[in-house]
């Protein structure tokens, strides 16, 4: 099974082709000039022992070579002979909310940061599964699709903030159909969502969706960020606390009906976050009720690479050209036979 590394390197290869129209220019601008230098004949003369096609070839190495680097620069791999290995486990994708109001500190130190603490714990915990992780506000967006590579998931965690979604607001139905997106819709079970929010703003889909995914087997489990009574939200761009249109301070709180709700038409949990530990015990054991599948982990396969036999080519077809000569093959002494004909056009 071939793989490259580097998927997003594979860009590099629209050199070539933007190297081809250059090049195709070129022959144009030389054509031009050509015809606007004078005597036909003694253009001719004077550039018959210039070959086109040589100098073609010339070009068709040089590309081929950049395409090679680029091929190379995206490191293609294949899989090795460490076997597979398989474990039980579902495939489970956690949506945390990182609009704005997450940075109240009704909580301490943030509502976020102790979201980002319990899916910290959850992805050690539901270590024997898939996850998957999309950040939402006022936009949705996959981070990471479903993988065994906790390292990938916590790292990706780091970077968690409002920050990672520019618009404002908090789309649950968008985050939640995004979710459905990233799992096998063949399958009618072993799926499971874990939505952390406030649930501040209130989502009149996301009900609907809830509902929806559902019916395809998707357990949705619902976790509480923030505290009833609400608190101020100290926005980091203003260096103040939030405040309406109006200049009034913005309290925010935690809309618990929605989130119970969703729990409720998702077959799954609402489970309030005190204790983190507590939080992701309860969430592993509601997991535990749905039937597992086998899942193959790749965290540990061994791949071989092979990018060096394609630097090789590309070096070598890059010294060939070197020594690819622009000039015809004649016989004789060309050079003379040049200047010879020269003078006798010119008399």
């Amino acid at each position: 099974m071939y793989r490259f590394e580097n998927n997003w390197l594979l860009l590099l290869l629209v050199i070539v082709p933007v190297g081809v129209l250059l090049f195709a220019f070129l022959l144009r601008w030389k054509k031009k000039v050509r015809a606007k230098m004078g005597d036909e004949k003694l253009v001719a003369q004077l550039t018959r022992y210039f070959s086109p096609v040589k100098f073609l070839w010339k070009f068709i190495l040089v590309a081929l070579s950049i395409g090679l680097l680029a091929l190379a620069a995206a490191n293609p791999q294949m899989r090795g002979k460490t076997p597979p290995q398989s474990k039980k486990g579902l495939d489970v994708m956690i949506l945390l909310d990182v609009s704005k109001s997450m940075l109240a500190q009704d909580v301490k130190p943030n509502r976020l940061e102790r979201a980002k603490y319990l899916v910290n714990t959850l992805i050690d915990e539901l270590s024997d599964n898939r996850i998957g992780l999309i950040w939402f506000a006022g936009r949705a967006y996959m981070q990471m699709p479903l993988t065994t590579d906790l390292g990938a998931a916590k790292m990706y965690l780091q970077n968690a903030g409002p920050d990672a979604v520019p618009t404002q607001g908090t789309v649950t139905a968008e985050a939640l159909r995004l979710a459905g997106a990233g799992f096998n819709n063949k399958e009618k079970k072993y799926k499971a969502v874990i939505l952390i929010s406030d649930g501040e703003d209130h989502d009149p889909e996301a009900l609907k969706v809830a509902q929806q995914l559902a019916s395809t087997g998707v357990m949705i489990n619902t976790v509480g960020v923030g505290s009833p009574e609400g608190a101020t939200i100290f926005d980091p761009e203003t260096n103040d606390t939030k405040r309406d249109a109006q200049g009034n301070t913005v309290i925010s709180k935690l809309n618990e009906t929605e989130l119970r709700d969703l729990a409720t038409a998702g077959n799954g949990i609402y489970v309030y976050l005190q204790d983190a530990g507590a939080a992701a015990t309860s969430l592993r054991n509601q997991l535990a009720t749905i039937e597992k599948k086998d899942l193959e982990d790749d965290s540990n396969i061994d791949y071989i690479t092979y990018y060096y036999y394609l630097v090789g080519a590309a070096l070598f077809l890059l010294i060939f050209e070197l020594f690819v000569s622009e000039r015809k093959k004649t016989k004789g002494k060309p050079a003379k036979a040049a200047r010879a004909n020269t003078k006798n056009l010119a008399a």
